[in-house]
C-alpha cells in the first residue's frame, strides 16, 4: 500500500527580474529540483507561479503619475468619494497617493470595526463599550477620533486613519472621513465616487447609481488600458496591486494565459506528462485568530489550464467508515472502502456521503495551498509543486 498522498514542494528560481524569462527560470527550476530530489513526475501533476513574478516579468508597472492622470481625467478635477478601502499600506497606500494627487479634496468611507478582509479598524472588543451599531449607525470624524483614535491595527501597528490623511496632506489634497458600512451614506457629502471594495463591488456600484451617484467608478475601471506604454489590466484594473516602490506599483498579472499553456506543452516534451498549470495569488482562507481573510486579491488563480477546472466529488471516509462499514475493521474495511470510491456517483452534491468535504473549486483550494507553502516573505520559492492532489485511497 502506497502510505504517501498529497506532497507539495516549494521550488526554489532565481530571483525573477523584469528581464527575467519566466517560462526557462520555471522550467529549467522544477527540472533541477527533480534531479536533485529523485522523485518522478505524472499525468495531472501541478506547476502553480505566483503572480507576483508573472506581472514582474511582464513589467505589469505603472507609476502614481500615470494613475493620477487617470484619475483626474475621469472625474474631471471635482471632488472624490472614496468607499471601503481595505486597510493597507502596501496595495491601498500609492493608490490613495494617487487619487490625492488628482484631485482637491476626498471625503472616505470607512467600514467599522474592520474593513471588506478582516483588517481591523480598532478591536471589536472596544465598539462593544459602545452604544454604536455598525448595521445602522454612521460615526463622524470627531465621534471616531473620541471613542477610538487612539487605537491601531494589532499586526502593523499603524492607525490607518493617521496614516491616510497625512499621506493624501502631503499631496496637498483635503481629506475627511466617515465611518459606516452602507455605501450611500458617502452620497451625503459627494455625488463623485471611486468604490476601492474587492469582493462586493458591483453590488456597490449598483447601489451608488440607484441612489443617485454622479460619477462611479471602481478600481477595477482604473488603467485597464496602457498609457504611455504603461502597465495595465483590462480586467482588473488596479485590483490586486502591490507597491513596487514609493512611486510604482506593480499590477495583477495580465499575460499569463500564454505562459501557462507554454509551460504546460514544453513539460510535456520534456517529461511526456500532462502537468497542470496555474497562476496564483493571495489564498482564500480566513485566520481564524486575526479574524483577517487573505484574499485582497480579486481572484485566487487568474490563470489555469483546463485540468484544473471543477470541485472535488469526494467522500468523507470518516462518515461511511461510522455508519455504512461500522462493524468492519483492518484489511476488510479498507477494500470496502476502496470499493465504494471506485463506484461512487459523479455528482455526489447533496447526499450524505459527502457532507464534510470541501465544495470549493480546485483552483482555489490549490492556491490556497500554494500561497501557505510559497508565502510572502523571503522562502525564495515562488514556484510550487504539487504531486498527488487527484489521488485518493484507491490510487496505489
Amino acid at each position: 500500500m502506497r502510505t504517501v498522498g498529497t506532497v507539495v514542494r516549494g521550488i526554489r528560481t532565481p530571483i525573477i527580474k523584469e528581464d527575467t524569462n519566466l517560462k526557462e527560470a520555471v522550467i529549467e527550476s522544477l527540472l533541477k529540483a527533480q534531479k536533485e530530489e529523485g522523485f518522478s513526475f505524472h499525468d495531472r501533476d501541478i506547476v502553480a507561479i505566483t503572480e507576483a513574478v508573472v506581472a514582474i516579468s511582464d513589467k505589469n508597472y505603472v507609476n502614481v503619475d500615470t494613475i493620477a492622470s487617470e484619475i483626474k481625467e475621469k472625474f474631471l478635477g471635482q471632488e472624490i468619494g472614496i468607499v471601503f478601502p481595505i486597510l493597507s499600506r502596501n496595495r491601498f497606500s500609492l493608490i490613495l497617493k494617487a487619487i490625492a494627487r488628482g484631485t482637491k479634496k476626498i471625503v472616505m468611507l470607512l467600514s467599522y470595526p474592520s474593513d471588506e478582509v478582516g483588517n481591523p479598524l480598532f478591536d471589536e472588543k472596544e465598539l462593544e463599550k459602545t452604544a454604536y451599531d455598525p448595521r445602522k449607525d454612521i460615526l463622524t470624524e470627531e465621534e471616531y477620533e473620541k471613542n477610538f483614535g487612539n487605537l491601531v491595527h494589532p499586526f502593523t501597528g499603524i492607525n490607518y486613519v493617521t496614516f491616510y490623511r497625512e499621506l493624501v496632506q502631503k499631496e496637498g489634497c483635503e481629506i475627511s472621513f466617515v465611518f459606516g458600512n452602507r455605501p450611500e451614506i458617502i452620497l451625503d457629502y459627494t455625488k463623485n465616487i471611486l468604490t476601492c471594495d474587492i469582493h462586493t463591488r458591483e453590488k456597490t456600484k449598483r447601489i451608488l447609481r440607484e441612489n443617485g451617484a454622479n460619477l462611479v467608478y471602481g478600481l477595477d475601471d482604473i488603467l485597464t488600458k496602457s498609457r504611455e506604454g504603461s502597465g495595465y489590466n483590462p480586467t482588473y484594473g488596479l485590483l490586486g496591486s502591490n507597491k513596487s516602490t514609493e512611486e510604482r506599483l506593480k499590477l495583477f498579472p495580465k499575460n499569463g494565459e500564454s505562459l501557462i499553456q507554454e509551460i504546460q506543452a514544453e513539460l510535456y516534451q520534456k517529461t511526456g506528462c500532462k502537468i497542470e498549470v496555474m497562476v496564483y495569488g493571495d489564498g482564500a482562507f480566513k485566520d481564524p485568530v486575526g479574524k483577517i481573510w487573505e484574499l485582497a486579491d480579486p481572484v485566487v488563480s487568474p490563470f489555469y489550464t483546463k485540468g484544473l477546472e471543477g470541485t472535488p466529488n469526494e467522500l468523507k471516509l470518516k462518515y461511511i467508515s461510522d455508519n455504512q462499514y461500522d462493524h468492519l475493521r483492518g484489511e476488510e474495511l479498507k477494500q470496502a472502502i476502496i470499493s465504494a470510491i471506485q463506484e461512487k456517483d459523479k455528482n455526489l452534491k447533496g447526499t450524505m456521503q459527502s457532507q464534510g468535504t470541501t465544495p470549493r473549486r480546485y483552483v482555489d483550494l490549490i492556491g490556497s495551498l500554494c500561497d501557505l507553502t510559497s508565502g510572502s516573505g523571503d522562502k525564495g520559492t515562488p514556484v510550487v509543486f504539487v504531486q498527488g492532489y487527484f489521488d485518493n485511497l484507491k490510487d496505489e
